[in-house]
């Protein structure tokens, strides 16, 4: 199975995670500030020291758009993109299914999903969450 395209050299780590369903960010050894994406130095306290941790893949909906033109082979249009805040801090942006998008609003509760992407590996998505935790 291909492997998405890494776009720097501390992805790696990331993506494997992602392959396993169930994502990893980097968290910094002296802050506790989550990393994302994956860099050198965290971009609180500028360490270099960090380790791996799984995230809860809970967040609030900050944002979306939904494009109504096809720009990748893989995302057919109509395709919704989301921009979140993970209840660790960080903002991730994904795609959501499109039977989903009328359900969106601000501040709604999602939460992160594996899916196949037609170029062979695994990738995150947002799905709404019914239950969030409490």
């Amino acid at each position: 199975m291909a492997g998405p395209r890494l776009y720097s050299p501390y992805d790696q780590t990331m993506w494997e995670s992602i392959a396993e369903d169930r994502m990893r960010m980097q968290r910094c050894g002296e802050c506790g500030t989550f990393r994302y994406p994956p860099g050198a130095c965290c971009p609180n306290c500028l360490s270099t020291e960090a380790d791996w941790e799984e995230v809860s893949g809970r967040g609030k909906v900050l944002s979306w758009i939904t494009y109504h033109k096809q720009y990748l082979p893989a995302y057919p249009a109509p395709t919704t993109i989301v921009a979140a805040m993970l209840d660790e801090g960080q903002i991730l942006i994904t795609n959501i299914d499109r039977a989903e998008t009328p359900k969106l609003a601000l501040d709604r509760p999602v939460r992160l999903i594996y899916g196949d992407h037609p170029d062979g590996y695994r990738i995150p998505r947002f799905t709404i969450d019914e239950q969030p935790a409490s």
